[in-house]
């Protein structure tokens, strides 16, 4: 059986757990804990500090194993742990959110240096009223137009199964 370990990243509140949870054949383990700030919790209630980690089957000769990376700076010592061994990766990027796309670029250029592996970028929340526009968001996170660039809903299990695939046969093309 092959194994293959994908990493999903992003800024803080961008929808990797949500994302990893959505699709996940087993209850994902999660290290989510309360936060404190009154700021990052105006957002949400919960963060990841360590990971989260999902699996999902493909067919009985293939299995994903998906790995959720923290969001918040201050856990980023956890994203080079993380992507050890890892055969590609998603950067979520909140469609709604244009002050994190500096950030989720930063993000994208740290895991390219970890490893030179195949990554898509997932746009999430492309189903809200303020979601940015595709194609202004390429723009905006100055991503070449090679570059995997895909609308998503996190919770959306169809566009989560989408995005995985483009990565895959992203990491397939690779290694033929």
């Amino acid at each position: 059986m092959q194994t293959v370990k994908m990493v999903v990243t992003g800024p803080f509140s961008a929808g990797k757990t949500e994302f990893i949870q959505s699709v996940s054949e087993i209850d994902v383990v999660s290290t989510e804990r309360k936060i404190t700030s009154a700021a990052e919790r105006s957002v949400k209630e919960a963060t990841t500090v360590a990971m989260d980690f999902g699996r999902i089957t493909v067919d009985e000769d293939l299995v994903l194993y998906l790995f959720g990376t923290p969001g918040q700076k201050r856990f980023d010592f956890m994203w080079e742990i993380l992507s050890e061994g890892m055969l590609g990766f998603i950067v979520m990027v909140d469609s709604t959110r244009p002050e994190t796309f500096r950030e989720a670029r930063s993000i994208l250029e740290t895991f390219r240096a970890y490893a030179p592996t195949p990554y898509v970028v997932a746009a999430n929340k492309q189903d809200m009223e303020d979601a940015w526009d595709m194609e202004d968001m390429r723009h905006a996170l100055r991503l070449d137009s090679k570059v995997k660039f895909l609308s998503c809903v996190a919770t959306d299990k169809d566009t989560v199964k989408t995005v995985l695939l483009e990565l895959l046969y992203s990491i397939l093309a690779e290694m033929d």
